[in-house]
């Protein structure tokens, strides 16, 4: 039994419900979204295309961790492009506080929506690439003259 397989587990359903409940949220009634997920509103104006276009995204990421979990030979490509967005997202987060858009307190406030999913998916990529786990070999293409 591998120990560390239900930690890594957790951590990717973490964070494809996460990423599925923000972008059905986003989708479906982005100016709720806007009002509800605290300091949104001093971001910026509400913008629906926006807010749906970031929605989208979160779609997708649910997806990549989704399917990684169930194609093995998928994982470190799938979860690695998704949290390659994860670690940029938080990245951008910490650099408005930087630079003084937002006080420091957002980052502990953030946090759990934020960095705490990039970290996630790094562990998980990590722990992926630990495994042995390697890119899955394209199918080859039949009848293609080389």
């Amino acid at each position: 039994m591998e120990p560390l397989r239900y930690p890594v587990l957790a951590m990717i359903w973490f964070n494809i419900l996460l990423a599925a409940w923000l972008s059905v949220y986003m989708l479906y009634d982005p100016e709720g979204w806007y009002y509800f997920v605290p300091g949104v509103t001093n971001t910026g104006l509400y913008n629906q295309h926006f807010i749906r276009d970031i929605g989208i995204i979160q779609g997708f990421i649910a997806l990549a961790f989704a399917i990684g979990w169930f194609k093995p030979g998928r994982r470190i490509e799938l979860w690695g492009a998704a949290t390659l967005w994860l670690i940029a997202h938080a990245i951008f987060h910490l650099w408005e506080v930087a630079v003084g858009i937002c006080s420091a307190s957002v980052i502990l406030r953030d946090f759990p929506a934020v960095s705490l999913p990039a970290l996630f998916g790094i562990a998980a990529t990590g722990w992926a690439c630990a495994r042995g786990q390697r890119l899955a070999p394209l199918p080859k293409a039949k009848g293609i003259v080389s």
